[in-house]
């Protein structure tokens, strides 16, 4: 793919990513996000046959844009980087926006029972989580995480307390309901050790 195709095709993804985050999956259409971003639909056709291509590049562009909001995920070797990550995520939410909806879970809630797109989610989600497990084996190898406690299943247990903090805190137009599930969350893991 040359330069100009990448920027073209990252466009056309952008475009699409920001119009089904404000207004859903189902209410953008090919022809709005063509619009909206100055393609053609010959464009949008050499990258995507259809819009459920366009809709799997969607799910992989929110959760690069998540991961990279979340560098301390990559650094997960000591108690004290949990509490970064919490805080990393914690500070995405405390703008005059926030906090603000996970794009996941916009997606999950509008297409999750759509078995076409069900296993995507599962995976975006499974490689978020893993982020999470893979600093949890780190900590069990340095012998800060019990021998026998379950990285992949405490991963889990953040990813539940993240994502059902943040649907709440998004609601409600309050953080609270975030740090409140990230901090119960923490404090979990840690009584792992």
């Amino acid at each position: 793919m040359t330069e100009q195709g990448r920027r073209t095709r990252d466009a056309i993804v952008g475009t699409a990513a920001d119009l089904m985050y404000t207004h859903g999956v189902a209410a953008t259409s090919i022809d709005k996000v063509l619009k909206a971003c100055g393609a053609g639909k010959s464009q949008m056709y050499h990258y995507f046959k259809n819009k459920d291509q366009l809709v799997d590049a969607v799910i992989g562009h929110y959760l690069d844009h998540i991961l990279a909001a979340q560098p301390a995920l990559g650094e997960l070797a000591d108690w004290a980087d949990f509490d970064r990550w919490a805080e990393q995520v914690l500070d995405i939410h405390r703008g005059p926006a926030g906090p603000i909806a996970c794009p996941l879970g916009n997606v999950a809630g509008e297409l999750g029972d759509d078995p076409r797109f069900a296993e995507l989610l599962d995976k975006a989600y499974r490689t978020w989580e893993g982020k999470l497990a893979h600093g949890l084996h780190v900590l069990r190898d340095k012998g800060k995480l019990r021998a026998d406690a379950d990285p992949e299943r405490l991963a889990q247990l953040a990813m539940v307390c993240l994502q059902g903090g943040l649907q709440m805190a998004h609601v409600r137009r309050d953080i609270t309901p975030l740090e409140d599930g990230l901090r119960l969350a923490i404090a979990h893991l840690r009584r792992q050790s």
